[in-house]
């Protein structure tokens, strides 16, 4: 091929690449920008420092930073044992159902996992609008999505150190503590980001287990509802005075930065995880 026309083509494919990545982030850029123009108004301090009942979030940054925090506790562990156990020690048929099982759950809209956990916790259990039926259905919305990243993460480890572990006689506990565990957790914490971020996202199944209050949340795991940043945007926009708008922008805001909190941290996780990886294989 002459070297005018293989640059053409090169030009030609990067320019397609170029402009399907413009098609992807213009409208993210795009909806950032309407919600930082609506929500200019209200940004300040003061939108940190009091709670709903006066047009702040406080109660609702607070509470949703909580239900992070417990999803990362309850299904960061499970999730991250179950991937292991499909990948290290389950038998090909137990795993196959086990994994079928995950994927299926993966599949179960979120309202009607809200809706289940409200019929069992808030009404069977008498827990009422709390925070842990809250965590409880959220985890198992998210649980299918750490245990599948922890698997193919696992399995992407070179077959190499598997085998030199083998050859040194180490035991299958200590091989996956020091030397399948460390080239892995780029991917099992992506998959932590991933979960956390959908669970940041989610409003229906917290309307049916957590409610919402005006007040910061508290200790208390039973019949204390808590305040969360995506009813703030689902009620506010649908109200009718410009202020309540300005605090559901504001709200949606609070999301975004916190979503992009959330993927600097597991990028600096992954970064620092690889090159401990990248050492342990040169």
């Amino acid at each position: 091929m002459p070297p005018m026309l293989r640059r053409a083509r090169d030009t030609l494919f990067w320019s397609l690449c170029a402009g399907a990545l413009l098609l992807v982030v213009a409208p993210a850029l795009a909806i950032i920008g309407s919600l930082l123009q609506q929500a200019w108004p209200v940004l300040g301090l003061r939108l940190l420092t009091t709670t709903t009942a006066v047009n702040g979030l406080q109660n609702a940054i607070l509470g949703t930073l909580v239900l992070c925090l417990g999803i990362l506790i309850l299904a960061g562990p499970v999730g991250i044992a179950a991937g292991i156990y499909l990948a290290e020690f389950g038998p090909r048929r137990r795993s196959s159902w086990l994994r079928l099982g995950s994927e299926t759950l993966a599949g179960i809209p979120s309202i009607v996992v809200g809706y289940v956990a409200y019929l069992v916790l808030d009404e069977e259990m008498h827990w009422g609008y709390s925070l842990l039926a809250g965590i409880l259905a959220l985890s198992t919305i998210v649980l299918p999505y750490i245990v599948k990243t922890t698997e193919i993460a696992l399995r992407q480890v070179p077959t190499t150190l598997r085998e030199g572990a083998r050859a040194l006689g180490l035991p299958r506990v200590t091989t996956l503590r020091r030397v399948l565990l460390p080239p892995a957790i780029p991917g099992i914490a992506s998959g932590l980001v991933v979960a956390l971020a959908i669970s940041v996202g989610e409003t229906a199944p917290l309307l049916y287990t957590v409610g919402f209050s005006d007040r910061n949340p508290t200790p208390d795991l039973f019949q204390h509802p808590v305040g969360y940043l995506t009813y703030v945007v689902f009620l506010n926009a649908t109200l009718p005075t410009r202020q309540e708008h300005e605090v559901a922008a504001a709200a949606g805001v609070v999301i975004v930065v916190l979503l992009l909190a959330l993927i600097a941290t597991g990028r600096a996780i992954v970064r620092r995880a690889a090159r401990h990886a990248a050492q342990m294989t040169a």
